[in-house]
């Protein structure tokens, strides 16, 4: 549940980045890049920020 929860978080920064990057400025495409950097850095540490906030925010756990 959480894994998809972080995936659907994840998904929709960048969707979101994305859209401001064509209205409103292209420095919006840094939102993007802190997004990827994040999943390349979870994926090879097994250590996600977002499940941490997660899990003390919402008391979400797998």
């Amino acid at each position: 549940m959480k894994n998809r929860m972080v995936r659907g978080i994840a998904g929709i920064f960048i969707l979101i980045s994305l859209l401001l990057t064509i209205y409103v400025n292209r420095n919006w495409l840094w939102l993007t890049a802190f997004v990827g950097i994040n999943l390349l850095q979870s994926s090879l540490t097994k250590w996600c920020l977002m499940d941490t906030i997660l899990e003390k925010v919402f008391k979400v756990k797998d």
